[in-house]
């Protein structure tokens, strides 16, 4: 087999079975292309891993972009990030027709009912891991708080990335005040009226949200919420919530709540058009950070943006955990659910089988 038929073959395998998020792709892949295949050594791997860091964009997703280019130059590139989205674009356009048409009945409600508590649990134990490495110092710390008061306050997410970024470059050229980064900070004014969809509209909306993005998948629901269900006024809280159900249960990139999303507005049409505008970024990141990775890695200014931006994150995780928390976890039912799975996670269990547990349980709360 050719090498790029290679990277077709392994990306639409790993696509359609890679479940658990970022760290279990990345995981996977390691196992793949390094333990097994011998593509890379170790330290490449780990190289490509740390470039994936640097960018904005899904990590898991970058990386398989980064191997496929390593190992069949730009076609590969492009063919390892198409296989690996593929498999799990197509699995969440299939349920969104099915919540679209079947998404009242009493059966499919008791499901989400289940499934929701669970994928806060899920969400707020990533938090809280990230969160373990992320906070290095008692100025991240701060950082961190003061970002998710910002959010709170009504100032927009890009804002919150961009100074909390800034603050910790300037720490590392000159002492600078925490405070004086927040200066320019100010709320961007009322929640905007309802917004008239458009597919122009909504391509623009999923390509500055994947261009920007830092940190883990979970820090798009964050910015999905911001644009979509508060500037835009195009879906609702519940249907945020969802859309992120459906991209704990199916595998490959969390991103691909976007494609569901997509699909709610316009159809198969808008399923693609808005895959392609959140994944768009990251091919193109990809494509030209190469050169740039040795530097940035031996730059302590742009190290410690970086760290900025990952604190920044978290305190947006935070802010979305606690908002979706409350229109999910409503009654005692869902508080145990909500319990269990937190329990469940801090003993390793599959997110893949605490989602399929939490249909189950609501089910079981529907039929009593």
């Amino acid at each position: 087999m050719s090498p790029l038929g290679e990277v077709a073959a392994l990306f639409l395998r790993l696509g359609t079975t890679a479940f658990g998020g970022p760290a279990a792709h990345i995981a996977m892949m390691e196992d793949e292309v390094v333990a097994r295949r011998k593509w890379l050594t170790r330290e490449d791997f780990l190289d490509l891993v740390g470039a994936t860091n640097l960018i904005p964009g899904p990590n898991s997703t970058e990386l398989a972009i980064h191997i496929g280019y390593r190992h069949a130059g730009w076609l590969g590139l492009l063919v390892a990030g198409a296989c690996f989205i593929l498999p799990a674009a197509l699995m969440v356009t299939a349920l969104a027709w099915a919540y679209v048409r079947y998404g009242m009945l009493p059966e499919v409600d008791a499901v989400l009912r289940g499934v929701k508590p669970v994928v806060i649990a899920i969400v707020v134990l990533a938090l809280w891991r990230l969160a373990l490495t992320a906070v290095k110092t008692p100025l991240l710390g701060f950082l961190g708080a003061a970002c998710a008061t910002g959010v709170l306050l009504g100032i927009h997410e890009l804002a919150v990335l961009a100074a909390a970024g800034t603050l910790m470059a300037l720490t590392r050229i000159r002492h600078v005040p925490p405070a004086a980064a927040w200066l320019p900070l100010v709320p961007l004014g009322p929640v905007a009226a309802a917004s008239a969809f458009s597919f122009g509209g909504m391509f623009l909306t999923f390509l500055k949200i994947g261009s920007v993005l830092f940190g883990s998948g979970y820090v798009l629901f964050a910015f999905l919420r911001a644009d979509f269900v508060e500037r835009l006024h195009w879906i609702t809280e519940t249907q945020l919530i969802d859309a992120i159900a459906v991209g704990q249960i199916t595998p490959g990139p969390l991103f691909t709540a976007a494609t569901f999303i997509g699909y709610l507005l316009g159809g198969v049409g808008g399923a693609a058009v808005a895959t392609l505008g959140i994944f768009l970024p990251a091919f193109l990141f990809v494509a030209v950070s190469g050169p740039l990775v040795p530097w940035l890695r031996r730059n302590a200014a742009a190290s410690a943006f970086l760290d900025g931006i990952n604190v920044a994150s978290l305190a947006l995780m935070a802010v979305v955990a606690f908002q979706l928390g409350r229109a999910s976890i409503i009654d005692l039912p869902t508080i145990v659910i909500a319990g269990a799975a937190a329990i469940a996670l801090h003993f390793k269990v599959s997110s893949l089988w605490l989602v399929l547990a939490g249909a189950l349980a609501g089910l079981a709360l529907a039929w009593l």
